[in-house]
């Protein structure tokens, strides 16, 4: 099905920014070299802490704005409804759309927030907004929260990439999510599901040439950094030798080694893929994975376009949730399914619904969260938060709550001092154990 973009919105006018990223493997670290301005490259102490405890993050990024309506707070039989019904799930009393019955199935494994306002109808901004806890600024950007979990959370010493970015077109390093925190901790950008470019070596290479190569890079890089120690030559550096480790390990990439029989459980659509892919990254011991869900920007034929969307997100998501409970890594692995925002209640005249920021919801699971839980509440026909509204802010502090991260301090290793949350928020105490 074709997509009006009726918004007209920059975001679906131009390849993403990922596209400008250096690719990996070879030309990741040349990409890399020519990058000014980075920060500092330490590691806190709290990573080998929490990575002891084995914590991961899953996020699914619903782009465009998902409705909430066709989602997570229903409303049958009104005049915002829509055509939908609210079909009852594995927690008694809690209903959420006929479009995911499997998720449904699920909700005794999740949690959802249902009083989201976050005051932002723009793409770009709310994006921002949702995915660093802080409103979009040209006085400061901020890390995504990908970013923060690679500095915070990820094993320094790991092999793997501490982000992953599964989405359906774009691949490289986009240094642009790790803000002031450098690109050691940016996403590497995994193009509709594949392995990352340029990750094996070229068949006219031997090892030991290979070898010979990089020790001589190094050998000249030390000479350099002994008298020109910068960020920059610290990316430089870093981004060759985790390049390096990605080769040695290059099959984790690859989905198609996973059982037949699990492919088919998955489904050999794309999102399936890319939902098996997430599952195998997560176990072979990469702590953050974000998969893109692409799009929910429905400004005409919403219902249509929503049968469709979520008729390929509802199976694979549940089953993905399913197999992390029953390999016991859902204590440890926080899931989170965003959007920049919402639909609007209103219909429109080409049967869409709008931005809409004011009265929203997300769904969450893992990571000692209550599980059933429902916070917060609008009104009849969703056009108002009357319960318990939270925002963006409300929302990171709670993610690293989970995590074990204290959001109140400050990021180690700058030269000046960052709170790792925006302080003017808080956790949401009612979704933590």
């Amino acid at each position: 099905m074709k997509r009006n973009f009726a918004c007209g919105s920059i975001e679906h006018r131009i390849s993403r920014r990922s596209l400008l990223a250096g690719m990996l493997g070879g030309s990741v670290g040349a990409g890399l070299a020519h990058v000014s301005g980075l920060s500092h490259f330490i590691r806190p102490a709290m990573a080998g802490e929490l990575a002891a405890q084995q914590k991961r993050v899953l996020i699914f990024f619903m782009a465009g704005g998902v409705s909430q309506l066709e989602t997570w707070d229903p409303k049958p039989n009104t005049d915002t409804g829509g055509p939908f019904l609210a079909i009852p799930t594995s927690v008694p009393g809690v209903h959420i759309s006929e479009l995911l019955p499997y998720t449904a199935q699920q909700m005794h494994r999740l949690s959802i927030v249902r009083s989201l306002n976050t005051a932002e109808d723009d793409h770009g901004k709310g994006a921002v907004f949702m995915e660093t806890g802080r409103r979009d600024s040209p006085a400061q950007q901020y890390p995504k929260l990908g970013s923060v979990i690679s500095n915070l959370v990820a094993p320094p010493s790991a092999a793997l990439p501490g982000y992953v970015h599964i989405q359906p077109g774009g691949g490289g390093v986009n240094k642009a999510d790790a803000a002031f925190l450098g690109p050691k901790f940016a996403s590497v950008n995994i193009d509709d599901g594949k392995p990352p470019a340029n990750l094996l070596r070229p068949d006219g290479l031997t090892p030991a040439i290979d070898q010979q190569r990089n020790d001589v890079r190094r050998r000249m890089n030390s000479r350099f950094t002994a008298r020109r120690r910068t960020a920059e030559t610290e990316a430089y550096g870093f981004s060759y030798d985790q390049a390096l480790q990605l080769m040695e390990r290059a099959d984790v990439f690859d989905v198609s080694k996973e059982p037949a029989a699990d492919q088919e459980r998955y489904g050999k659509h794309d999102f399936g893929r890319h939902c098996l892919l997430a599952r195998r990254l997560l176990e072979q011991g990469l702590t953050c994975v974000k998969v893109t869900h692409s799009n929910y920007d429905s400004h005409s034929e919403n219902f249509d376009f929503h049968i469709e969307q979520l008729g390929e997100f509802d199976r694979p998501f549940a089953t993905l949730i399913d197999d992390l409970a029953q390999r016991g890594m859902l204590e440890s692995t926080l899931v989170i399914v965003m959007s920049e925002f919402g639909r609007t209640p209103r219909i429109n005249h080409l049967m869409g619904r709008d931005h809409w920021s004011k009265a929203w919801s997300v769904a969450l699971a893992g990571c000692g969260l209550h599980p059933g839980a429902v916070i917060g509440k609008t009104n009849d026909n969703g056009t108002e938060v009357t319960d318990r509204q939270v925002d963006a802010r409300h929302l990171f502090h709670t993610y690293l709550s989970a995590l074990g991260v204290d959001a109140t301090d400050n990021y180690p290793g700058l030269n000046r001092p960052i709170p790792i949350a925006d302080p003017t928020g808080s956790e949401i105490s009612e979704l933590l154990a």
